[in-house]
């Protein structure tokens, strides 16, 4: 077992933390999450790990990307366990604040990052990606990190951060890591625990779905149809609800045209099965 996991609460916490370490020489690596740590959050710390001399973890459920009936209360928490694992994953530091130390009496700052947070979850959940800009703005500016990791399972959200990132001149660089699957193919997620053991059999559906609309996208087939054809299957299969299966084009999140796919693609989807949301995509 590994020596217990550092924590700090607060931003002159972690900065006194990551500024030793810079003054020393050492590259830092910066993996944010939500907790309620898998498989997936762990291969991103290790990916950090490669890339730098120590790791700091966030651990922050952040309200701002919630919406009025979403899961913000209901979130799974489970702090100890979450420091174990991010310990034996060769993490330095777990960074853990509070609501009110991320978003003081008198906040007014939101960012809003234009384009490529429009469609998709954009659309299906609005505010979202304002939430998520704002508070993975704030974490690296307090973290000032070399690196920082995140998951191409919420490939949307990683686009985001790298078009922030880019129009606001930031020192760090974004690392995408491939998304951690379980053996049947579904995308590893702190939401699966929702899933009843029925839905959990139909969330394996969400994969295979998406291979094959990349395939039928890639081997020339019409966008629109292949997309239509995908929804259908995904209903068909037993998922509650579609929010949608669209092919785009991966740096921009535009859509592609209605005919035959040019260039690389990405394609990605986002279903319901009862209560749980699930997202995944795909790309060549």
């Amino acid at each position: 077992m590994s020596a217990e996991l550092p924590i700090v609460r607060t931003v002159a916490d972690l900065r006194a933390e990551v500024g030793a370490w810079k003054a020393a020489g050492q590259r830092v690596g910066f993996t944010p999450t939500m907790g309620a740590l898998h498989e997936g959050h762990l291969s991103l710390v290790r990916l950090a790990r490669t890339r730098a001399d120590r790791v700091v973890a966030s651990v922050f459920v952040n309200p701002t990307q919630f919406g009025p009936n979403e899961d913000f209360e209901a979130y799974p928490r489970d702090e100890a366990r979450d420091a174990a694992l991010l310990a034996e994953a060769g993490c330095d530091l777990m960074y853990a604040p509070t609501v009110a130390e991320m978003y003081p009496p008198g906040s007014a700052t939101t960012v809003i990052v234009g384009g490529v947070s429009e469609p998709l979850d954009g659309l299906a959940r609005p505010g979202h990606f304002a939430g998520v800009a704002t508070v993975v703005t704030k974490l690296l500016n307090q973290c000032a990190p070399d690196v920082a990791v995140f998951g191409e399972k919420d490939f949307q959200q990683l686009q985001v951060i790298r078009t922030l990132v880019r129009d606001l001149d930031m020192p760090v660089d974004i690392l995408g890591a491939p998304t951690a699957r379980a053996a049947d193919g579904l995308a590893l997620s702190s939401r699966n625990a929702y899933l009843t053991e029925a839905e959990r059999r139909i969330a394996a559906h969400l994969n295979q779905v998406l291979a094959e609309a990349l395939r039928r996208v890639k081997a020339g087939e019409p966008v629109a149809e292949t997309e239509s054809s995908a929804v259908d299957s995904l209903k068909a299969a037993g998922f509650s609800s579609v929010d949608y299966v669209e092919a785009r084009v991966p740096a921009t999140l535009a859509r592609l045209g209605p005919g035959p796919a040019v260039g690389p693609v990405r394609v990605l989807a986002a279903a319901r099965l009862g209560r749980t949301r699930l997202i995944d995509n795909m790309g060549d």
